[in-house]
């Protein structure tokens, strides 16, 4: 059995019937919605056209929100509808991000994610969901689409039908007849100045600039719903934090593999910066949850699909290499513990591939926002380990200041410093320079090199360039005070960087 929806366009009259019995039977807040109609007119007046396209969730055969949730709050049942259970939610939006369809939201009386749910309950009692009973043209069907003698099967299997971003493969079981493209692609109609009842939130303005309108269709957007972005600063910092925790102790291993002496930088300066920065790390995930006090619902209700549980467990990792690492460091510089070259080479070899996974494994959290396609990067893990070295080696030189490394341990950070923020940019120009494998990562692209965001990329790449050359020069001559101011613009090139590649990879619409 796999329940379905299949809305035929051609009779929908855009009354709105099924919003407001939706909005009834789900008691969904003021401003919010499960089912919303969407507007876009074509042409110019008088001689244009209104086109009308119902929108929820579209309870994919492969739902990605399900395999990105990490306490299983959603779930597809064994008749295929996808539904959510609030009772196990924490807030993190990470199905927001997992969604190619705006389906989820988060709301604003329970604080956690929710969206059509085929009226599960009524399902339950062999009724028909409410929008169903509501419409007053029967444009919208329902059933069992395996069973080839349902009224959906055959009105799908005997008309041309289309669903909503079929390049995304996760298998959509909401099918429309008759809708038009400019309805079900949101590249193609731009929102305009204003909607036919209200105004369009800010952000869908300011994204509005940089999509192209048809010139011949003149398709734009009249009514929509506002779909804010999920994640803000705090993911921004999260990634630095985890970025300069792991950068360092990958740089502190790099040293004790290789002999090179970074004296009170490798035994308590890297530990605590790793220490820290985990710790940052952890308080900035809970902080942006919606439900913080179930914050231990990752470990007690795991989804371990999910690459925020996977995530998780390589903090925890990391946190515990970093601790002991930190505590031997304090036994060795006060004397309580002797020579412990063979521990620190231990952790060192530990420390490698801990501290590459909480540096990278957002890339892999990322990849399962497969809502977002500019985050789909298949070189994301090793430019998140690129960064964490850039980072982590600027912390370190920024550190050398007060700590008297010797010079070979000046040259090894300054190194790493040059050699990583090199590839960092390296890595930038070709990721958004290249060619993008959708268009919806064009359209991030596009807004990172030339749109809304240009000024502030160009503005890191540039603070990250001289970055470079400030820690080359200092790698050449050995001068502390260029490695240090070195260390000091890679950190603010990064976080300004990781604002952009946020932001613009939410920005792009998905409705």
């Amino acid at each position: 059995m796999r329940y379905g929806f299949a809305i035929d366009q051609r009779t929908c009259i855009g009354c709105h019937a099924c919003t407001v019995a939706c909005k009834t039977e789900h008691e969904v807040p003021v401003g919010q919605f499960r089912t919303w109609v969407k507007y876009v007119d074509k042409g110019t007046f008088p001689n244009s056209t209104r086109e009308f396209g119902v929108l929820r969730c579209n309870h994919c055969t492969d739902a990605p929100c399900v395999t990105i949730c990490p306490t299983g709050a959603l779930f597809t049942r064994d008749d295929g509808i996808v539904d959510f259970d609030s009772d196990r939610c924490i807030g993190c939006k990470s199905c927001m991000q997992g969604c190619p369809y705006d389906a989820l939201y988060i709301d604003e009386d329970t604080h956690t994610a929710a969206k059509c749910n085929f009226c599960a309950h009524r399902i339950d009692q062999d009724l028909e969901p409410a929008c169903v009973v509501v419409c007053p043209t029967h444009s919208i069907w329902v059933g069992d689409l395996e069973d080839p003698g349902s009224g959906i099967s055959r009105l799908v299997s005997g008309n041309a039908v289309t669903v909503r971003a079929p390049e995304q493969g996760t298998g959509p079981n909401v099918f429309y007849l008759g809708a038009d493209r400019a309805v079900l692609d949101p590249l193609v109609a731009p929102v305009d100045r204003s909607y036919v009842f209200s105004s369009p939130d800010p952000q869908r303005l300011d994204v509005a600039a940089d999509l192209a309108v048809d010139p011949v269709t003149r398709s734009h957007t009249t009514l929509n719903t506002a779909h804010p972005r999920p994640w803000g600063w705090r993911v921004t910092a999260y990634l630095w934090a985890k970025g300069v925790g792991g950068g360092a102790v990958l740089v502190a291993a790099l040293a004790v593999l290789l002999g090179v002496d970074l004296g009170v930088l490798v035994t308590l300066v890297a530990p605590a910066l790793g220490v820290a920065g985990t710790a940052a790390t952890g308080v900035l995930l809970v902080r942006d949850l919606k439900r913080p006090e179930r914050f231990y619902y990752l470990l007690t209700k795991s989804n371990v699909r999910s690459w925020l549980v996977k995530g998780a467990y390589a903090l925890a990792a990391f946190a515990a290499v970093s601790g002991i690492w930190l505590l031997l460091g304090i036994g060795v510089e006060t004397g309580v513990i002797g020579s412990a070259r063979t521990a620190f080479t231990v952790l060192a070899v530990i420390g490698v591939p801990t501290g590459a996974m909480v540096a990278g494994y957002t890339a892999f959290l990322f990849g399962q926002a497969e809502g977002r396609d500019l985050w789909q990067s298949p070189l994301l893990f090793w430019h998140l380990i690129v960064q964490a070295v850039m980072v982590g080696a600027g912390a370190l030189g920024v550190a050398a200041l007060a700590a008297g490394t010797a010079a070979d341990g000046l040259r090894l950070i300054a190194a790493c410093l040059t050699v990583a923020t090199v590839l960092h940019v390296l890595m930038l120009l070709g990721e958004y320079g290249g060619r993008h494998a959708t268009r919806h990562a064009t359209v991030a692209a596009h807004m990172v090199l030339r749109g809304r965001y240009a000024r502030q990329f160009w503005g890191s790449v540039a603070v990250a360039g001289a970055a470079a050359v400030l820690a080359a020069v200092g790698w050449a001559t050995s001068v502390l005070a260029l490695l240090a101011l070195a260390g000091l613009a890679v950190q603010v090139a990064l976080l300004i960087y990781e604002s952009v590649f946020v932001r613009a990879g939410q920005d792009v619409p998905l409705s």
